[in-house]
Parts: C-alpha cells; structure tokens; sequence
C-alpha cells in the first residue's frame, strides 16, 4: 500500500538531515505504531506520506501514485490527523455538509458512534469545545471518512485518562479489513493494545520493523523478583513490581503481553533486534 524508495528530506535552512537514503513499505490492514525520540522524523514521515512534504530525493507511493502529485483519488483514501489543528467557527453538521463530498466512502452513522462512544453530542458548535474535545471530533470525523488510509499523529496528547480509553474502543470499534492506520506517538502505554506492528526510529534508521507477532514469538516480557536468575536477560529495568526484563522466548514457554515502552527502550540501547527482512518472510 505504501512504498517508500531511498528518500532524503531535510526542512529548508535547516542542518540537519531528517531522512536519507530511507525506505519502507507498509501493508494493508495493520495498524503501525510508530515510535521514535523527539526529532526522529514521526511526523515528517506521516506529511511525506501524506504529499505535505516532498522528499529532496527518492519516491514515496501511496496505492501506486507518488504521494507529491496529490491526486484526488488519493486524497479521497488518505487522512491524516495532525498533532495540533484547529476547526472553524461552525455547528459540526455544518461542518460535515461541507467536508463530506470530498470522501465518497464517508459514514453518518460512524460518525454519530463514534461521537456518542466520546460521550459527545451530535449537534454541537465547533467553537464551544475545549481542544480535548475538538481532538475527539476530528478523529471522529476521520474515522467516519471511511478512508483506507489513516494517519494520527500524536492522537491522545491532550486527552485524560478516561478519553485515552475510549480513543481506544473508538478505533478498535472502526478498523476495517482494507484500513489502515499509522500511529506516531511518544505515548506508547495508549496505544500498545492497538497495534499489530512496530515501527521505531532512530538518527534517521529505522531500528526496529515487526510485528506484534513476532515480538512475542521470539521474546518474553515479565517481572521478576531481585535475586531471581538473570543470565538470559537481555535487558532489564527496575521497576515497583520487581525487575522489568525481556529474554529471549523458548518454544515450552507461554507468550507473554508486549510491554512496549521496555522494547522501545532496548531497541533504542540495540538490546534486542528483530531483521526487518526476515520478519517481513515469516
């Protein structure tokens, strides 16, 4: 669906390199979380796929069209969700009429779900809600669009702890077979339920690109007790219930739940590494 070829990006006046000689290639019906230190290029990655950004050098494809040529039938399947944004002073029905036509597959009734699973009203005015509220629309509005592209960029910063729960449901409850979504986000405990995929970044290489399949098949996630045996750890935290600590997985022992933050953090320490290629075959 996505095939990113050798790009090289760099924001005008700027120094410093964000992509070069990078490549990638996402699939249909995953969702990708994509992960990364501050300045990584999360967000540059989801404009540049997106034909917000163009790349100095090299191709980005999105559904066989190069994303800098913004094509209509590209843009009636792409979405994409920004960190900060701000909505006009109109009612949301307004709002819809005038959006709507431009995403043919768009879903009233998706729309109406989703709103109501954010405990929010149908009929409201743009211009009275906080801007966690207006987050919970736009996304809302994005995932009534119906596209089979979709791009959240930071989605929860900005919601309490009861709306990072919803945001969950509310995108589990909408993810269709044909769908996909990228999630970049620093926020990994909000999202890690949702993922399928792993994408993390770092000094413009991408570390690690896996699935969540993968991961657990090949490695184990748990505490354990000060004192307890430590010559298969690969890498270990401490943490109140114990030591966090990921060891390679034998095929006698139970898979265990992905602790993402504790695989970010080892990826990032080349503690632990999965080759993309192969797990591409698997």
């Amino acid at each position: 669906m996505i095939d990113i070829k050798n790009i090289s990006f760099r924001y005008a006046g700027s120094k410093n390199q964000i992509f070069s000689d990078f490549s990638l290639q996402l699939k249909e019906n995953n969702i990708y979380g994509l992960l990364g230190k501050n300045g990584t290029g999360k967000s540059t990655l989801l404009y540049l796929i997106s034909g917000l950004l163009r790349p100095s050098k090299g191709t980005v494809m999105v559904d066989g069209m190069k994303s800098i040529d913004r094509r209509p039938e590209m843009y009636e399947e792409l979405f994409i969700v920004p960190e900060e944004f701000d909505l006009p002073s109109m009612t949301l029905d307004k709002y819809v009429s005038i959006n709507q036509p431009f995403y043919p597959h768009f879903n009233r009734e998706v729309l109406e779900s989703c709103l109501s699973d954010f405990e929010l009203p149908s009929s409201i005015s743009l211009q009275e809600l906080s801007m966690g509220q207006k987050k919970k629309v736009f996304m809302s509005f994005a995932l009534a669009a119906g596209t089979r592209l979709l791009l959240m960029d930071e989605p929860t910063n900005g919601l309490d702890i009861p709306s990072k729960v919803q945001f969950r449901r509310v995108v589990a409850n909408n993810m269709t077979d044909d769908r996909t979504l990228i999630i970049s986000t620093h926020q990994v405990h909000d999202v890690e339920s949702l993922l399928d995929h792993i994408l993390i970044l770092n000094q413009k290489r991408l570390l690690l690109d896996a699935s969540v399949g993968d991961i657990c098949e090949r490695y184990s996630f748990e505490y354990r007790t000060p004192g307890t045996a430590t010559d298969d750890v690969l890498y270990s935290e401490p943490s109140v219930q114990g030591n966090a600590v990921i060891s390679p997985r034998t095929p006698d022992m139970p898979e265990t739940p992905l602790n993402l933050e504790l695989l970010f953090n080892a990826v990032i320490l080349d503690k632990v590494k999965i080759d993309a290629h192969e797990s591409s075959n698997r």
